[in-house]
């Protein structure tokens, strides 16, 4: 049972601490919108999306008000388009078509993004996987809510190091194309390695195959809760700050799993998971980077900061998934730069590099996000980043993902201002030595050998 302290602590939580429910993604499987003809898949992509989704937004604003917990947006994630348009689509031109037709169908159910412009290329690449992935500059410069993400690695299959090339390739181009809005293309596109099916967080959400023809899933978001929580236990020992953490992770899942399960209902879509990821904002007081400094650090980036985060999001999961049964997506805490306001300032400070981001990666739950970097960083050094991020994915069997800006005419120390959720960053130095011989390899790191488990 619930009792009235239980409702009175979730009210303050929302209204003083940035408690929100960050999105309700409907997924959307388009594998019976297939056909050989262009207009014809183009027009049944638009039909079941707007079909499946006319409510969603709606519906989101309906519970927000009924429950007083904000929902902040309403999204949708389709099954990957490079599977969807193989077999219509000749040219990189046909699948900026379907880019198209995703934007608008967005537009007209009102989400405020569309996930799965993607292909899932971790073993190797079709030609229709290869014509998408050239095609995402002209996509993400004709749209406005598409989204792209790419899979070029996994635990199972290694690394595909041609892919890796290729997207260092297509992050460049997709900053020239859209280098009159600071790159911003780039801001909605992001690599994976281990990329989860059911992620309901962009740039990197897409509906995977093996998932039902629709679905409701949900992110939650309250890193202003926990850190409320952690000025409560301050000074105190390691056992009750996991603790503490545990318990708040908890509570604000209840949130998340009681907004997923109404919307499932009102909807009649199935419910899916429920993500409980800390995702920040720009907004004060809603940081990760400041729950790591009130676990004990002066900055973001200080010694000690990776086992701060290791704490965090494991303590993260364990109180999430006593919450609720179906726990997915990314789960745990996200560290992206221009996102978060402490992270900002860590970077402003000097606190905090490109490589100790990287090393924060090894146990947080996503990796190298919307960190804007010199418009002249070449596209071999952007593969080599892509490469050690993958590495980290592979060998650790869990998801990293790379989202970096090469603001075209910024360069170190200037600032970059990406508005809304998106936020501001400084452009972050990148290593200047060069990989490029390493890059241009070509075929495909191994699988490690802890992946064979059968």
């Amino acid at each position: 049972m619930i009792n009235i302290y239980e409702v009175t602590e979730t009210n303050h939580m929302v209204q003083k601490e940035n408690l929100d429910v960050r999105t309700i993604t409907m997924g959307i499987s388009l594998l019976d919108c297939i056909d050989p003809n262009l207009d014809s898949c183009i027009e049944k992509i638009y039909n079941k999306i707007v079909s499946s989704a006319k409510d969603l937004v709606r519906t989101g604003e309906e519970i927000s008000r009924e429950f007083g917990v904000p929902i902040v947006n309403k999204r949708i994630s389709v099954t990957p388009i490079a599977l969807v348009g193989g077999a219509a689509c000749k040219t990189v031109e046909d699948f900026a078509k379907i880019a198209g037709v995703l934007d608008k169908a967005a537009r007209e159910v009102g989400v405020n993004f569309i996930g799965g412009y993607s292909a899932l290329v971790n073993k190797g690449m079709t030609p229709a996987d290869e014509l998408l992935i050239r095609s995402i500059p002209l996509a993400l410069s004709k749209t406005e809510r598409v989204c792209s993400s790419v899979n070029l690695g996994s635990t199972r299959c290694g690394i595909n190091m041609d892919a890796v090339k290729l997207m260092g390739e297509m992050i460049k181009e997709t900053a020239e194309y859209t280098k009159e809005d600071d790159s911003l293309g780039c801001a909605k596109l992001v690599v994976f390695c281990n990329a989860p099916d059911d992620n309901p967080f962009m740039a990197g959400a897409f509906h995977g195959v093996t998932e039902a023809d629709r679905i409701i899933n949900v992110g939650v978001s309250g890193p202003g809760v926990v850190k409320t929580a952690l000025e409560k236990v301050r000074g105190e020992n390691f056992e009750v700050l996991c603790e503490t953490i545990k318990k708040t992770a908890f509570k604000v899942t209840r949130v998340g799993q009681l907004v997923a399960q109404e919307a499932s209902r009102r909807l009649g879509v199935p419910f899916g998971i429920v993500d409980l990821s800390l995702a920040p904002t720009p907004a004060v007081g809603d940081s990760v980077a400041d729950i790591l400094c009130e676990i004990g650090l002066e900055r973001a980036g200080a010694p000690g900061t990776t086992a701060a985060l290791a704490l965090l999001n494991d303590q993260v999961k364990k109180g999430g998934v006593m919450a609720s049964s179906y726990v997915g997506g990314l789960s745990g805490a996200f560290i992206p730069v221009s996102e978060d306001q402490g992270m900002i300032d860590a970077v402003n400070d000097g606190a905090l590099t490109l490589e100790k981001l990287e090393a924060m990666t090894c146990v947080c739950s996503v990796g190298l996000d919307m960190i804007a970097i010199p418009g002249d960083t070449s596209a071999a050094t952007i593969s080599g980043i892509i490469a050690d991020e993958m590495a980290i994915g592979m060998v650790n069997n869990k998801t990293t993902a790379v989202r970096v800006i090469p603001v075209v005419g910024k360069d170190v120390g200037e600032v970059v201002e990406f508005g809304g959720l998106l936020g501001y960053a400084p452009v972050m130095p990148v290593n200047r030595f060069s990989c490029e011989a390493f890059v241009n390899r070509g075929g495909r790191i191994p699988a490690p050998i802890h992946s064979f488990k059968n």
